[in-house]
């Protein structure tokens, strides 16, 4: 009965470390993205932007709150970036962040 309650308490670990890995890698993505979005709006401050890109994905489960937060700013900065293209470098930034965070 001790083997099927070590598996069980292996398996809820190895699912809370899967779990932190994730959300490292989104907050990693976020910076990435808010540093590249931050260079193409010209803004003095990348970093304190890519922080404000961080901190957007706080406000509901998924992409979507990023994905406006970028949207919005960077129509406002009259720069023209497409939904598919924030989606694509959200997906290559997403790679690198996680290839990143398996170097460490």
């Amino acid at each position: 009965m001790s083997g099927i309650g070590d598996r069980e308490k292996a398996f809820e670990n190895k699912f809370a470390h899967d779990q932190e890995l994730r959300f490292k890698a989104e907050a990693r993505r976020n910076k990435l993205l808010g540093l590249w979005a931050g260079g193409l709006l010209g803004k003095a401050d990348v970093d304190a932007y890519a922080k404000e890109v961080i901190a957007a994905d706080f406000e509901e489960a998924g992409d979507e709150d990023v994905m406006r937060k970028l949207r919005a700013d960077l129509a406002a900065g009259g720069v023209a970036v497409s939904d598919e293209e924030i989606r694509a470098k959200m997906q290559e930034f997403l790679a690198a962040a996680v290839e990143q965070i398996q170097g460490d």
